[in-house]
């Protein structure tokens, strides 16, 4: 046989990697295959935004699909990272019931590799968080939140974790939004550093141990995502929570009726040139995200792959974490299973992947407020209150069609707050409101939206920040009328907001008699629904997106 000469050899070998680079990973930036010699691929799987969905919701997600799709990727790839970008906590009734306990079991139960830290970990203070990092089984990292002051937390959150993965170490940074103080309880002893420095610090401690693969996992929204990677140097890949986006490769359609907000993964150059890959898997285990990522000699990705996995009927449920879970499930059936009346309308939350109750009116919305209205007034008959408002983002979960039951209110109004009850003027109530239309349009912050009753509003919401309200009227009778500047108004919101939370702080800084121990709002919920069976809700018109040159019914604010 013929002997072939080196140049021969060399040129069937280039030939070989290109047919291989052509059915591999995607190359950032160009085709082809990558001209690096010595490359590392790892798949990064992730969640976020779970909200304590361990049983998934209408045969979607769950733990024990997830451990499913978990199980075959760990099967097929021998460097595997399951990472959870934040807000395990909070939204279900497992939660309610259980707290820290049953996300500890069964994140354990799916093996984890490292989560960060999201606002909803703080709802129940710094010990339901302390309770879940004492139980995990993996590290719960944040290196913007300094917890030194914390009793209950100290020492227990790190900026950065190692995984080593057949002997190649990787950098695993977490990140925090910097509005934990305003829309979670994280209490006075916990500070919220800034997270662009704080991250690359974090950064730079990884790369002065040689270490040249980084992976940060992040809660702060789709939008500051992309902010840090244009910024950031060092970081290879973020894994995003918190605005609950749905990425997708193509973005141009829906995938099972959801729209994508942008490519999975979306790449952005770091300071330095090199891409970021940015990846987040929407919300509430409906997908599994799955990465795969290939290193160059440098650390540096050189190529990807990969789509969020749709966990439906199709992906049979593990039965060990299946077992795991139905040791909770009794109690929770028990609840779901005692009913309070009947609704002859679907009151929705989510609508092609849109949060409607944090962008405008929502039927939801109207009911919640007017349970509040109607519980304070049935307590205080001879001295009214006015005006309702409910944040957006309190409202996490639908009410359907038919039977209602104390379960499902209870994952409505998830959150245990009470009614606050204040007074205060027109001006002020103004100030509220366009604190409320503040952030329309962005993908986080927007859960500070106010659902309203005894109150219309109307707003522009293409003009600045701080000059949006267009129109506001209160219900005198059965018109309305504009809000005077110089009155006084009986308002009930929760506590939650008249201690500041969503940006409203002059609630904090302005009521006038507040009382912020009224009645639980779940249980104002209970009672209207109750009293008032069957209950059924069209919008009113409670709030107007409008130009400010169409304002129909609306006169101008004061």
């Amino acid at each position: 046989m013929k002997r072939l000469s080196v140049l021969t050899v060399l040129l069937i070998l280039a030939m070989l990697s290109n047919v291989a680079g052509a059915a591999g990973p995607q190359q950032p930036g160009a085709s082809g295959a990558s001209s690096e010699c010595c490359t590392f691929q790892v798949t990064i799987l992730h969640t976020n935004d779970f909200h304590a969905r361990v049983d998934g919701q209408a045969d979607i997600g769950g733990t024990a699909r997830l451990m499913t799709a978990i199980r075959q990727a760990r099967a097929e790839q021998p460097n595997v990272l399951l990472l959870d970008a934040g807000d395990q906590f909070q939204g279900t009734l497992y939660y309610r019931l259980f707290k820290a306990d049953v996300i500890t079991a069964t994140m354990n139960a799916l093996a984890y590799d490292a989560m960060t830290i999201g606002n909803h970990e703080f709802d129940d203070g710094p010990g339901q968080l302390a309770r879940l990092i004492d139980g995990a089984g993996f590290p719960v990292l944040s290196a913007n939140l300094d917890v030194a002051g914390e009793p209950l937390l100290a020492g227990k959150i790190a900026p950065s974790t190692v995984v080593t993965l057949s002997g190649q170490p990787i950098g695993i940074v977490g990140l925090t939004t910097p509005e934990m103080a305003s829309i979670s309880s994280t209490g006075p002893n916990v500070i919220v550093l800034d997270p662009a420095a704080s991250l690359q610090t974090a950064v730079n401690q990884l790369t002065a141990q040689g270490i040249d693969k980084v992976v940060a996992v992040t809660h702060v929204g789709y939008d500051a995502d992309k902010a840090l990677a244009a910024s950031i140097s060092g970081v290879d890949v973020i894994v995003g929570g918190h605005s609950h986006t749905f990425l997708y490769s193509p973005a141009s359609s829906p995938q099972n009726g959801d729209v994508p907000a942008g490519p999975y993964p979306t790449v952005v150059r770091a300071p330095d040139g090199n891409p970021v890959l940015i990846v987040s898997a929407y919300q509430w285990s409906r997908y599994l995200g799955r990465l795969d990522v290939t290193f160059g000699v440098t650390g540096t990705v050189s190529g990807y792959a990969g789509n969020p996995i749709f966990l439906d009927t199709a992906v049979p449920k593990d039965p060990l974490v299946e077992a795991v879970i139905g040791l909770y499930r009794p109690q929770v059936d028990a609840l779901k299973n005692t009913f309070i009346g009947t609704s002859m309308s679907d009151m929705p939350v989510n609508v092609a992947g849109a949060r409607i109750c944090r962008t405008g009116e929502c039927a939801l919305g109207d009911l919640v407020t007017d349970a509040m209205l109607w519980k304070v007034n049935l307590l205080n008959p001879t001295h009214p209150y006015q005006i309702a408002l409910m944040n957006g983002g309190g409202l996490p979960a639908p009410i359907d069609m038919g039977p209602i039951s104390v379960g499902e209110v209870l994952e409505v109004v998830p959150y245990g707050n009470t009614l606050a009850t204040f007074e205060i003027t027109g001006t002020l109530v103004l100030q509220a409101l366009e604190n409320s239309v503040s952030r329309i349009g962005e993908t986080s912050g927007t859960g500070r939206l106010g659902q309203v009753a005894g109150l219309r509003y109307a707003f522009d919401p293409k003009a600045p920040a701080g000059a949006r309200l267009l129109a506001a009227e209160v219900l005198s009778g059965t018109t309305y009328v504009p809000v005077d500047g110089a009155a006084r108004y009986r308002v009930v919101t929760n506590n939650f907001m008249r201690l500041g939370g969503d940006g409203y702080t002059v609630f904090r800084d302005y009521a006038l008699n507040p009382y912020d121990f009224g009645p639980q709002l779940d249980e104002a919920l209970i009672d209207y629904i109750a009293a008032f069976s069957p209950i059924s809700r069209t919008l009113e018109g409670r709030i107007h997106a409008l130009s400010r040159y169409y304002l129909p019914m609306l006169r101008k604010a004061d």
